[in-house]
């Protein structure tokens, strides 16, 4: 009888911590630091900002998503299951993370932690073997070009997502991009890029904002802006 107490005693104490354990952990959509900007049939973006010294919740990454920092940060990442990591990242600076985890993510600057999360949510569908030509083209492309009054580094390739960073003067050109189907702009600085079709207008976005091309870079754009622009784009085929 005391056995049988006993064990039903510890199995109930085991089931509340699992309990209390799951309970701690969040949605991304429910972790107050994460602002949802955009979603569609392709991506979900937030907007991320974690101020000085201050800890998000336990939250769960159930997509794979690419993250761009916003300003200088210095921050703790502690993945469940997993050692502490200090990250020192720069602005602009654009990186690929696998999804299926849990995380908490601590500010130690002084200044607020920013970034932009975007979760690819055909994940598991593009990561499936393909022989696309386009896929293969995008991998030969990758690396720096020069382009008419700037550059355009591609990144990486992932999840069918091709990654560029580009930096225009003044006058520089975005020329047209083959093979692509729409795309995402994430602003690093703010833009002012004048398209060659007449029916888009001016593409106008502040610093930290992003905004959704459905006709993708099959169109030329201009920076009109009397500034050095520096933006983020995520190319779909």
């Amino acid at each position: 009888m005391r056995s049988w107490l006993a064990l039903s005693i510890s199995t109930l104490f085991f089931t509340f911590i699992l309990s209390a354990q799951t309970a701690s952990e969040v949605e991304i959509t429910s972790e107050p630091n994460h602002h949802l900007a955009l979603e569609n049939h392709y991506v979900r973006v937030f907007k991320v900002e974690v101020a000085p010294h201050a800890s998000t919740l336990m939250y769960r990454h159930r997509y794979d998503y690419i993250v761009v920092n916003l300003g200088p940060s210095l921050v703790v990442s502690e993945v469940a299951g997993k050692p502490a990591v200090t990250l020192k990242l720069q602005d602009g600076e654009t990186r690929f993370v696998p999804g299926e985890f849990t995380q908490v993510a601590k500010n130690l600057s002084d200044q607020p932690f920013r970034n932009i999360t975007i979760e690819i949510l055909q994940d598991k569908k593009s990561r499936a073997p393909t022989s696309s030509k386009v896929k293969a083209k995008w991998d030969e492309d990758r690396g720096l070009h020069i382009l008419n009054g700037g550059t355009q580094d591609i990144l990486f390739v992932k999840d069918g997502v091709r990654t560029s960073e580009f930096q225009l003067n003044p006058a520089g050109v975005v020329p047209k991009h083959r093979d692509t189907g729409p795309c995402l702009i994430v602003a690093v600085t703010d833009l002012n890029l004048r398209s060659e079709v007449k029916t888009d207008g001016e593409i106008q976005v502040k610093a930290g904002d992003v905004t959704w091309i459905k006709g993708g870079l099959n169109r030329s754009l201009t920076n009109a802006g009397p500034k050095n622009a520096k933006f983020i784009t995520l190319e779909f085929r």
